[in-house]
């Protein structure tokens, strides 16, 4: 590719943006280069920093940064001479601009050629009542959610086990050797898989991680949801307990306890906006739990696992960084804690990645877990078929039979449903047991 280049025209303000080669492809390239070739509208949805604009620009022969206060002022005085451009049209942060989304609907129900829009955009749909209406866009402008970096796109290397290869119902054999270790597991948890913070080292890191989260309290609930925070330190505490929840089913009655101070306890009707605006914004990024499709298993809770949308933030509001994770510190005494944070967020990032990964193959991804905690199972992909690829996340290098036990009962549950098991480990080699079940390394799963 060629050095990215951003060519302001003086009469229209319209960025015409050249390829950029330090632009690092991203998993969700595949996905979205897919999609332009069949689709005439896309929006690419996900949190502030994940990368939305960069991998748009590389396709785009027209941007409009409407952050930008004199490109979002002529969007609003004329939304014909923005939608008009060159094709394909980048229309960056979108919201800022509310009547770009029907203007966009309306050119592809004129006849607009695939791959003429693409907007990014850092806030999902109002979740509120009495939102204001407007067309949802189904069958004119598709969403594509974009995440930060996975495992696979942060390391060099081969990613040997292959997750599309895992669904074809035939069990391949598992190989693969990698030299990752935990610490440098516990390196890309503290790191980030945001490309502006990841290459940041110390203090540096850490500055503007917490930036991001005063951006998030102070500037984007009133600038993107139009929500003023009356008790931004209320807001900070509910953040904070979320964070050491990280990878539970944690009740939201408990959350709030442990946010609550004794002359301050959030209200349930507060808490629960908190977590409605922080999903809007893409920061808080749950994985339900299993609602099986096709097979009828009795019994299973479906409340939400609890991930904020990169472990790094998890780590920083929680005050740990890789010494303290692998020395084992807690989050410390305002925070009950009953796990190995470690593991917790070792699940988050594993998480992270297989999400995206499953992503590109059309999965649901869930959680599975019997009311009791009887049965847990960490992830659950599921095909349009109901088909299934059961997934444990363990912090260890080696794999027992305890540890594959919920796989097991499982397998005798689907029976042919079953696609595959996997436990995913910091160890160094894929292989498969003797049961059948595959064991991965983290860095060695890929798309």
């Amino acid at each position: 590719m060629t050095k990215q280049r951003v060519v302001r025209g003086c009469s229209a303000k319209v960025d015409v943006v050249q390829s950029d080669s330090s632009y690092r492809q991203r998993i969700v390239d595949t996905e979205l280069n897919e999609l332009m070739s069949s689709l005439p509208a896309i929006a690419i949805e996900g949190a502030k920093g994940v990368g939305k604009t960069a991998t748009a620009q590389q396709r785009a022969a027209t941007v409009h940064l409407l952050d930008d206060p004199s490109q979002s002022e002529i969007a609003k005085g004329d939304l014909t001479r923005v939608l008009q451009g060159k094709p394909p049209v980048l229309l960056d942060e979108w919201q800022r601009v509310p009547a770009l989304w029907d203007g966009v609907r309306r050119a592809v129900d004129r006849g607009a050629e695939p791959g003429a829009f693409l907007l990014t955009g850092s806030v999902g749909p109002r979740v509120d009542a009495d939102a204001p209406a407007r067309h949802s866009g189904a069958g004119r402008i598709d969403l594509l959610r974009m995440r930060p970096m996975t495992m696979a796109e942060r390391i060099d290397g081969e990613q040997s086990v292959s997750l599309g290869r895992l669904l074809q119902a035939d069990r391949p054999q598992l190989h693969g050797e990698c030299e990752t270790r935990l610490s440098d597991y516990v390196d890309e948890i503290v790191r980030s898989g945001l490309p502006g913070i990841r290459g940041l080292e110390g203090r540096a890191r850490s500055t503007r991680l917490a930036g991001y989260l005063e951006r998030v309290i102070d500037r984007d609930f009133p600038d993107e949801l139009g929500r003023q925070i009356r008790k931004p330190e209320t807001l900070r505490r509910w953040i904070h307990a979320y964070a050491a929840a990280t990878s539970t089913t944690t009740s939201a009655v408990k959350l709030r306890q442990t946010a609550a101070r004794r002359d301050d306890s959030p209200a349930v009707e507060t808490t629960r906006a908190y977590q409605e605006a922080l999903e809007r914004l893409f920061i808080v990024d749950p994985v339900p739990g299993w609602a099986p499709t096709k097979n009828r298993l009795s019994r299973l809770n479906l409340s939400p696992k609890h991930h904020l949308v990169d472990p790094a933030l998890s780590a920083h509001l929680l005050g740990v960084g890789a010494k303290g994770l692998l020395a084992g510190d807690s989050p410390g005494p305002s925070v009950p804690w009953d796990g190995s944070l470690l593991g917790a967020l070792f699940e988050s990032l594993a998480t992270l990645s297989i999400r995206v990964y499953a992503q590109s193959h059309d999965l649901r991804v869930q959680h599975l877990r019997m009311r009791g905690g009887s049965r847990e199972i960490d992830l659950i992909l599921e095909d349009r078929a109901g088909r299934v690829l059961a997934i444990e996340i363990k912090l260890a290098e080696t794999v027992n039979d305890h540890d594959v036990r919920h796989l097991k009962w499982l397998a005798n549950e689907l029976g042919e449903d079953l696609l595959d098991s996997l436990v995913i480990t910091t160890g160094r080699e894929a292989y498969r047991r003797k049961d059948g079940i595959g064991v991965v390394p983290l860095a060695l799963l890929g798309v």
